[in-house]
């Protein structure tokens, strides 16, 4: 029987030992890419929740500040016009304020509503006012037909319009240019031999328009 010599065995132990040292270098290498691996996720999770939970919180306190904004709009305050020009009535908000020119002789109504202040009437054409009304002692049925050209040109659409507490009475509704530099929406109604207007200047306030203003206004036909 042939025998290994010392060589021979000894060499085969050191073949085993190199081998059995990458398998061992392998594997430790592999466990701590992995184990950083493992962190880098963690810590990318970790950044994902925290941004989640920011955005979450963001929203919550957005969501709770636009309750207390329209909590804060009531009880309503209201306007009663001159009887002589349709005793027009509306309900606004408490926290706006209310400026309304009874002395122009062409537009015997002339109002001016806004959160927090009004402008002067010089100044309210650089702003777009929350809500304006007007009675005007122009004919309903020219003003209307002056707002066929902008019906055209597809600045404005219009639609019939009746108040809800005032049924009798058939009038349209303006979206879009409500006045140069300004959109918006305008409700336009007869108002015996003269005009009604009431209008916001900016798409913001259609909500406030719709739901409290249309809602509850009223006039004498």
């Amino acid at each position: 029987m042939r025998k290994l010599d010392q060589r021979g065995v000894a060499d085969t132990w050191l073949i085993a030992f190199i081998v059995t040292l990458i398998a061992f270098l392998g594997t430790a290498g592999f466990g701590l890419w992995a184990f950083a691996g493992r962190q880098d996720y963690k810590n990318n999770v970790d950044d994902k929740i925290a941004e989640a939970v920011a955005a979450a919180e963001q929203t919550l306190s957005e969501k709770k500040a636009v309750e207390f904004a329209e909590k804060e709009k009531n009880p309503l305050k209201t306007y009663t016009g001159p009887a002589a020009f349709g005793s027009v009535t509306i309900s606004y908000p408490k926290t706006w304020s209310a400026y309304v020119d009874e002395a122009n002789g062409s537009t015997p109504v002339n109002g001016f509503l806004n959160p927090s202040f009004v402008p002067t009437a010089t100044d309210s054409q650089k702003h777009n006012l929350a809500l304006r009304f007007q009675v005007s002692n122009s004919s309903y049925t020219t003003t209307v037909r002056n707002l066929e050209s902008q019906v055209k040109s597809g600045k404005i659409k219009t639609v019939p319009y009746t108040a809800p507490k005032v049924p009798g009475t058939v009038g349209v509704r303006v979206e879009g240019q409500v006045a140069t530099g300004k959109q918006g929406a305008m409700v336009i109604l007869p108002v015996r031999d003269k005009v009604l207007k009431v209008w916001t200047e900016s798409p913001q306030y259609i909500g406030d328009l719709n739901d409290i203003i249309l809602a509850n206004f009223t006039f004498v036909p």
